[in-house]
């Protein structure tokens, strides 16, 4: 189940960049699961990891190799999150990247492992390895779509985004991929994601420029308020597209750049909330008039993880109370409750600290009946504002999980 009508989007090759998949069969038979992308020779990468204590092996491997060594790969596998599963867990995501390796006589350090899927459970290497050279005999740059589908594990639909512009007469291509649809509260990343671009940007600044839009894309969901073992968000520069190298937000291409970059990541992230566990809600939670972006987002999250609140959003009950009590249980030292005011859309639910003078059950049913409903809290308090992206919490959420290992 999602939310909305699924329409896929034309994901646009990005040269310097090619995708090969494969069937493993590391959890299932006849599906997809092992991904690789080969990076051009002279392409900058970036990451940004899941800040869980129990990272898995490939998080932590993945984040020694970035930092000695220029990528030119990226191995991915699903069915299987690696994590929990101590030093034999790191020596098999090792492992993994060496059998890349002397199949493409690289550097191993070149190499980025990443896994998602059942936590606590050994990589099945004698299934894995053998998809790695299926993988590597797929390697085409026209492979995003089916890249996309690779890398999914409770997800129904692929989730892809990809943006052109022209720049003093060169096309300039950002194309994305991720994946998620439950333990997602991302603290740093999303699950999986990875995003592409032409361009020629340093590596420093590219690395700014992830953090920056995760921060405000990616780190702005949540489905059920858990951090995964496994989140990554790489983003690679390949320099195909001869423009000048970005050097900072002084250089021309810098805006239109990030600008792109912003909107792909967007894309995907809601994209990933819209494919939620069991959604059948897409929620917008728009705080604004706060004192700070901390206060801002501790309103925004105590509402957004309510279960009262996705139970009630499940049914399309405009029971205004539990977003109320959620507000005022927020951790904000300064709230004023007679200065709040909320909004279901554009319908005023609660203002002066009691429900709206002029609300009525009505105009809130024709809001909780919608696919779509942005929740907005105005807290009076000064001009700092910001938004998270959520769903509802339905019956297929819990029968999911409850057998997500069966």
């Amino acid at each position: 189940m999602a939310v909305g009508e699924f329409v896929e989007t034309t994901l646009h090759p990005v040269d310097g960049v090619k995708i090969g998949v494969a069937e493993a069969g590391i959890r299932y038979q006849d599906r997809k699961d092992v991904v690789i992308f080969e990076l051009c020779s002279g392409a900058t990468s970036v990451g940004v990891f899941t800040q869980n204590r129990f990272c898995a092996a490939p998080v932590q491997l993945c984040k020694q190799h970035l930092a000695n060594t220029a990528s030119r790969y990226w191995l991915v596998n699903t069915g299987n999150a690696n994590a929990g599963t101590g030093q034999r867990g790191y020596e098999d995501a090792v492992e993994s990247c060496q059998q890349l390796a002397e199949l493409t006589g690289s550097d191993v350090h070149s190499i980025q492992p990443f896994s998602t899927g059942v936590i606590g459970e050994f990589l099945p290497m004698g299934k894995l390895v053998p998809g790695i050279k299926q993988a590597l005999d797929d390697l085409d740059e026209k492979n995003w779509s089916r890249g996309a589908e690779g890398i999914l594990t409770t997800d129904t639909r692929i989730k892809g985004a990809s943006v052109q512009f022209n720049y003093q007469g060169q096309l300039i291509t950002v194309t994305g991929i991720a994946k998620g649809a439950g333990m997602i509260k991302p603290n740093m990343a999303t699950l999986l994601s990875f995003i592409a671009t032409d361009a020629a940007v340093d590596q420093a600044v590219l690395q700014d420029m992830l953090h920056v839009v995760a921060n405000k894309t990616f780190n702005r969901t949540t489905i059920d308020g858990d951090t995964s073992t496994n989140d990554s968000c790489m983003l690679t520069a390949t320099g195909r597209a001869q423009t000048e190298l970005v050097t900072g937000p002084e250089s021309a291409l810098y805006e239109p750049l990030f600008e792109a970059i912003y909107a792909v990541s967007l894309q995907l992230a809601t994209g990933i909330i819209k494919d939620g566990e069991g959604a059948t809600k897409f929620v917008t939670v728009e705080v604004s008039e706060g004192k700070d972006e901390a206060s801002c987002l501790e309103v925004a999250y105590t509402v957004a993880h309510s279960p009262l609140v996705k139970t009630a959003l499940f049914a399309s009950d405009p029971n205004w109370g539990r977003i109320l009590a959620a507000v005022g249980r927020a951790p904000v030292d300064e709230l004023e409750i007679d200065r709040i005011k909320i909004y279901l859309d554009d319908v005023c639910i609660v203002s002066n600290g009691a429900v709206d003078a002029d609300y009525r059950e009505e105009l809130g049913q024709r809001v909780m009946d919608q696919d779509e409903i942005t929740i907005r809290i105005m807290l009076g308090l000064g001009t700092a504002a910001e938004t998270v992206w959520t769903s509802d919490l339905s019956h297929d959420y819990v029968k999911i999980n409850a057998e997500y290992r069966s």
